[in-house]
């Protein structure tokens, strides 16, 4: 059926498009079936998409869509389109056939990817793709197939300097905001560190929801290039690059369904690392029993990207941490950020633990692209933190990113508790202190959060603070209350 394109004023993270239910039933569609549209043009554009019915606001020769699928399409309203019935695509059979726990070929893989980038899968479907790997699980092989897939579908940075380095932390442990400490670091010895970011899936802030509490993150590839070529580095959110289009689109629905297969992280991680030409690659896994992973996955998981970085011809060298308690005081993106400015400033005094993990990080990055020494790295990484050159870099790097380290604001709510008698903290259930920090607002309310004034193995004495939890919403943060109160995430001697 021939239609006229409404382009509507307003984003929903994903193509959408509406129509009349007059004009569905006419087209023997229903909601949340697929249309394939294709504009009238000597080089039409098609593009298949889940459909939405209503009664008003449309009419019934019109097809709504929303601002992601309008780009597409030219952004031309009343631009006439074809509006057809699209088949279920091919790819719906091989996710099927990895739950019946068959193994996928390359193209098959390929054609799962493809389908992703193109909208052709619903998020309901890109769900079951998500479950069937964390259920089925995939081989060495298909994970090759993934990440070539992945990187295949998405744009490339190609940068001439040869210390190009990268860093990346699987996640799962609150605070531990090691990133914004360690690329000034390296960057302020003359290493090059694109670093790409995604936002939160499960945890309270990721290091892009940190970062834009003082900067932009998102940037065209010609404008990331401008920002290195400047400092060195850059610390933005990968989404906006079109870098990796697929792993965005794969953890957009992870972040609803709090998924995170095994395959689906390694080939996120290795595929965002050769997608800037990063040669000299540090992974971080915190483990233990409170962590994403127990030791004996995290020897699997290094093993395995061990393994690809010889597949892929780049230095990978994995360290194991300590996952079993938070890294730092603040928990959300401005107090994480509020963390890491109080380490990189010298005349300030930050979370030591969140300081000696980033100074460890940076020194094995030094010692991995040879700019020390095996063993010196750590010192010259603490000689460059104390020097305040790493600040120095840092400001330089927000200042390119038009950002300023002054924009944080307190929360416009809080509510402190305290310790009821003298006491030791025994230990912190990861887990529950990231909910209650989403539960306040975390990570799209930049603001909200917990602050933990001790750690593992520190001592209170009675009316001590203990936890403050802060949000930019009343109802939200008497919900956190409710949720402290009923999930208690901190055990004492």
């Amino acid at each position: 059926m021939e239609l006229k394109l409404k382009l509507l004023n307003w984003s929903t993270g994903l193509p959408v498009a509406m129509l009349h239910e007059k004009t569905a039933e006419k087209i023997g569609v229903n909601s949340k079936e697929r249309v394939l549209i294709e504009t009238i043009s000597r080089h039409p554009i098609k593009t298949s998409v889940i459909l939405d019915t209503i009664k008003g606001m449309i009419k019934e020769d019109e097809i709504a869509v929303s601002s992601e699928l309008g780009n597409k399409l030219g952004n031309h309203n009343g631009r006439k389109v074809l509006v057809t019935i699209s088949p279920p695509p091919e790819s719906l059979n091989f996710i099927k056939k990895k739950l019946d726990k068959k193994r996928l070929s390359e193209i098959e893989i390929k054609t799962i990817i493809k389908d992703i980038v193109n909208n052709s899968l619903s998020e309901v479907e890109v769900a079951l793709f998500i479950s069937a790997m964390y259920e089925r699980g995939m081989t060495e092989r298909e994970t090759i197939f993934l990440i070539n897939a992945i990187l295949k579908t998405g744009n490339r940075i190609f940068l001439k300097n040869k210390l190009v380095v990268d860093k990346h932390c699987i996640g799962g442990i609150p605070g531990n905001r090691t990133t914004p400490i360690v690329v000034p670091i390296c960057a302020a010895k003359g290493l090059t560190f694109p670093k790409t970011s995604s936002r939160a899936i499960t945890s309270a802030a990721g290091t892009a929801d940190t970062i834009e509490t003082i900067a932009r993150v998102d940037f065209s590839l010609k404008e990331i290039k401008e920002i290195i070529k400047k400092t060195n580095a850059c610390m933005v959110w990968g989404g906006a690059l079109g870098l990796v289009p697929a792993d965005d689109k794969i953890i957009t629905v992870e972040r609803v369904i709090k998924i995170d297969p095994e395959a689906q992280l390694l080939a996120s991680i290795i595929a965002k690392k050769l997608s800037v030409g990063s040669k000299y690659i540090l992974i971080d896994i915190p483990c233990g029993k409170n962590a994403k992973v127990s030791k004996k996955k995290a020897l699997r998981i290094k093993e395995k990207f061990e393994e690809l970085g010889g597949h892929f011809k780049k230095k990978i060298k994995v360290v194991l941490t300590d996952g079993d308690r938070p890294i730092g005081n603040g928990i959300g993106p401005a107090l994480e950020m509020k963390d890491v400015i109080a380490i990189l400033d010298p005349k300030q005094q930050g979370p030591k633990d969140l300081e000696e993990k980033s100074l460890f990080l940076a020194g094995k990055i030094f010692e991995l692209s040879g700019k020390t020494k095996k063993g010196k790295g750590y010192d010259l990484a603490k000689q460059t933190l104390k020097s305040g050159e790493a600040f120095k870099k840092f400001k330089q790097i927000i200042s390119a990113q038009h950002g300023d380290i002054n924009r944080i604001r307190p929360a416009k709510f809080k509510r402190d508790f305290f310790a009821q008698n003298n006491v030791k903290i025994s230990s912190i259930n990861n887990k529950i202190i990231n909910d209650l920090a989403r539960v306040a607002g975390c990570p799209a309310d930049k603001f909200s959060g917990v602050y933990l004034y001790a750690n593992v193995g520190g001592e209170l004495k009675k009316g001590d603070k203990l936890i403050t939890l802060y949000s930019d919403s009343k109802a939200r943060l008497l919900e956190a209350i409710k949720f402290y109160n009923k999930n208690y995430p901190i055990g004492f001697k």
